[in-house]
């Protein structure tokens, strides 16, 4: 029985290498690509696969929050994190989400489908880079300041977009909530960060990995 696995990340070339990578391997096949997190939300409810490799950063909706929302629906899933980054904030929050594995993109040819094997059976797997940061925060756990940690999964959806560029009342029509409740999430962010202007939102939600700005 194949495993049916949805592939989560914003670049096609990286998405068809995947795929080329994937679908070479007996027993797995690649039932659907998301080029946005919100777009990988939908088509885990629709397309109800065994596994999902998750980019960590995602336009719309960050590769953290996609997976939260993922296993909501559906806990059986298992969700491979894939990323750029080694970064203690991201590791921690993917693993916190419920991701099962993370691995970095640059040894993905070698470890993807190892991975995919292990969570299906139940284990977790971690590039040994990763497995370094994971030991060190267990060793000497540092309180979560994060955006993760600090802000409610919803005001990290208002940040996002609109550090991405999307109007209020654009992110209203998206998030499905009213102008005001859109502008109150705003202020909230602001006064909890002590920002001022829309640029110091911008410049945290890149900090904190919810969007790369990359074309």
């Amino acid at each position: 029985m194949s495993i049916n696995i949805l592939l989560a990340d914003d670049h096609q070339i990286m998405r068809e290498g995947l795929v080329a990578l994937l679908e070479k391997e007996p027993g797995l096949k690649v039932v659907g690509q998301a080029a946005e997190g919100r777009a990988a939300v939908r088509l885990a409810r629709e397309l109800q696969p065994q596994a999902v490799v998750m980019d960590v950063t995602m336009p719309g909706l960050n590769g953290i929050d996609a997976t939260r929302q993922i296993l909501a629906d559906n806990p059986r899933v298992k969700v491979v994190a894939l990323s750029m980054h080694a970064d203690r904030r991201f590791v921690r929050g993917m693993l916190q989400a419920g991701a099962s594995a993370y691995l970095l993109k640059h040894s993905a040819s070698q470890e993807l489908i190892q991975a995919i094997r292990l969570v299906m059976a139940g284990r977790v797997y971690l590039s040994p880079e990763i497995a370094g940061i994971v030991v060190e925060d267990y060793k000497a756990p540092a309180a979560d300041t994060s955006a993760f940690a600090v802000l409610t999964p919803r005001e990290r959806e208002v940040l996002q977009l609109l550090a991405e560029g999307q109007s209020p009342r654009q992110i209203a029509a998206t998030l499905h909530l009213g102008l005001k409740t859109v502008e109150a999430y705003r202020r909230q962010i602001m006064e909890k960060q002590g920002f001022t202007s829309l640029a110091d939102l911008i410049k945290y939600a890149v900090r904190e990995g919810l969007t790369s700005l990359e074309d």
